[in-house]
């Protein structure tokens, strides 16, 4: 699972009504045009589900407490943490509805992007098991079930008609595995210069990320996470929008993921 949780987002704890158990879970989609754009740049992602959250809030007619789905499923893969578990949703119609079942998201509309990608389909299981494991009980329903909604869309509405089955293992070789943790101690320890023990293979993956992004030179790509590969990395946040003190060159997990999503590699805490 690649879970993006609130703090990763920048998000305290749900205001949303505490509710531990369900019948189930709904599906969703996002009833609107969605940018193809976003299936290239996982940063997309991550800007649209804060935008939604942001719309939510600001909508006085529903008077949402905060983004109205527990969890959304993003095209590369990615679970982002909206109310989280054990919070009531705010997306299936009225509160009868909204005590019955879950929320989980597809970021894909009715124009634009209308087709959800594996990724997306594993995400968003990835979101109903861990409701499953959480209080939620077995039913996967889409919104459409008991509302009079075209949500959550033909494509999305047909694999839930299936028992919403999780796709297929991909082939092939698997994508390098980075851990923040060993990364980020890396960060904090490794010595300015070269010539002394690799501390974690981890780093050259990040590396050579940042060579690809055009800001670490490549003779500097040597698997000590010193002051060059500090000062590239601080470079990628700021990229980011991060300023101050969270640019400090130090990876966190949302930079770090969002990098692994462009080039190539998961991130593990």
């Amino acid at each position: 699972m690649k879970l993006i949780t609130r703090a990763a987002l920048g998000w305290g704890p749900s205001a949303a009504p505490i509710q531990t158990s369900t019948k189930g879970v709904k599906v969703h989609y996002l009833g609107q045009k969605v940018s193809p754009a976003l299936a290239a740049d996982h940063a997309k992602c991550i800007a649209l589900w804060k935008a939604i959250r942001i719309s939510h809030l600001a909508n006085p007619r529903e008077n949402y407490s905060d983004i109205a789905y527990n969890f959304a499923g993003c095209p590369h893969g990615y679970l982002l943490e909206g109310r989280g578990i054990g919070r009531r949703t705010g997306a299936n119609g009225d509160q009868t509805l909204n005590r019955a079942h879950y929320a989980v998201v597809g970021l894909v509309g009715d124009e634009g992007l209308t087709e959800p990608t594996d990724g997306m389909l594993t995400a968003i299981r990835d979101g109903i098991d861990l409701l499953h494991q959480h209080g939620a009980g077995d039913e996967i329903k889409g919104h459409r079930d008991g509302y009079a909604t075209d949500c959550p869309g033909g494509p999305l509405y047909a694999w839930v008609k299936k028992g919403a089955p999780r796709p297929s293992a991909p082939t092939g070789p698997t994508r390098p595995i980075v851990d923040l943790s060993r990364l980020v101690s890396a960060a904090r320890t490794d010595p300015a210069k070269t010539g002394t023990p690799v501390s974690y293979a981890g780093v050259r993956t990040v590396e050579d990320a940042l060579v690809k992004e055009g800001l670490l030179a490549p003779a500097l790509s040597d698997g000590h996470f010193g002051t060059a590969t500090v000062t590239a990395y601080a470079a990628w946040q700021r990229r980011l929008g991060y300023k101050g003190a969270a640019a400090d060159g130090i990876p966190g997990e949302a930079s770090l993921t969002q990098l692994g999503t462009r080039r190539d590699f998961d991130v593990k805490e």
